[in-house]
């Protein structure tokens, strides 16, 4: 597909999810433990098997030359079992996926047993690995277990330039701030600030926190964003917010430090589709060059998650 200047739009999609639940692994939260507070709201719809077959039925019409995975919230007893079954996955079609996104927990006992076998699969580029945050910006948790101020989370964080990994940095708005002040001490680590930095309050105020903490993120030469999920709590989708954060992220950013990304399933919960997803990223980006969209769509994805491109990118 192109847009709408002509230029043809090759898509390496930098972050979704894939789960099988008639297979062996265990996706808990979305087989028997389903969170009431999930932070987009009710998540029943998408509690199936979303696999390769899926996905292109999702993307269907669009030229999507290959996808990053990150990590589902399969069974933390089965971190590295979920990077070799995508590895297996790879095997049948590289495109699904080119690169993952494996989990460990920074403060678990076995944390290196868990990231060598993540490095042992060449498959797996990175860690996503969730901190301990607050649920509202006025509340706080500085300083307990499992935070960014917490020794043992920080050492375990530290351990991934060890492996080579980047960091795929999740947490909503109103922590983007004070995780700066954590990033800032690990200048060797690439780390991939997932979903716009989640500004999950479209207020004034809510908008001021997030700009903030995007700006103070940007400030250092070792981040890159995702401009992904705009969906809001309550299975709301916003088109004309969603279209002004894009704008904004970009702006804050450049397109050489930020990755598209469908976040599929979890984005089907408030957009109504992938083409209103693809639809609203390109209206925000309206005014791009080629190459800017070219970086957008795949290029700094290829080039964070270090993805050879040359066969498939012309």
């Amino acid at each position: 597909m192109t847009t709408t200047t002509g230029h043809p739009l090759r898509i390496l999609d930098a972050h979704h999810h894939f789960w099988d639940l008639q297979g062996d692994g265990h996706w808990p939260w979305i087989q028997t433990e389903v969170d009431p507070d999930f932070f987009l709201g009710d998540y029943a719809a998408m509690r199936r098997t979303f696999m390769p077959t899926e996905y292109l039925e999702a993307t269907a019409g669009w030229d999507v030359i290959g996808t990053v995975h990150c990590e589902a919230e399969r069974s933390r007893s089965e971190q590295v079992e979920e990077s070799s079954w995508l590895t297996a996955l790879h095997d049948e079609d590289p495109r699904f996926p080119m690169a993952a996104v494996g989990h460990v927990s920074f403060t678990q006992p076995d944390l290196d047993e868990v990231l060598a076998g993540h490095a042992a699969l060449p498959l797996v580029r990175g860690i996503r690995s969730k901190p301990v945050t607050a649920a509202h910006p006025g509340d706080s948790v500085r300083g307990l277990p499992g935070t960014m101020q917490d020794p043992a989370w920080v050492a375990g964080l530290h351990r991934l330039s060890t492996y080579d990994f980047s960091w795929d940095l999740r947490v909503p708005y109103h922590h983007l701030a004070e995780a700066a002040e954590v990033v800032q001490d690990i200048p060797d680590t690439t780390v991939v600030v997932n979903h716009c930095g989640l500004p999950l309050d479209r207020s004034e105020e809510g908008l001021a926190i997030w700009r903030d903490g995007m700006e103070r993120l940007a400030a250092l030469p070792n981040t890159v964003v995702k401009v992904s999920e705009l969906g809001l709590p309550g299975n709301r989708w916003d088109r004309g917010s969603n279209e002004a954060v894009v704008r904004e992220t970009l702006a804050v950013f450049g397109h050489d430090r930020a990755m598209f990304a469908s976040n599929l399933p979890v984005a089907t919960l408030t957009a109504p589709d992938f083409d209103e997803v693809m639809d609203t990223v390109l209206t925000g980006a309206a005014g791009s060059t080629p190459a800017q969209l070219d970086a957008l769509f795949h290029g700094t994805a290829a080039r964070v998650y270090r993805i050879p491109l040359a066969d498939t990118v012309g």
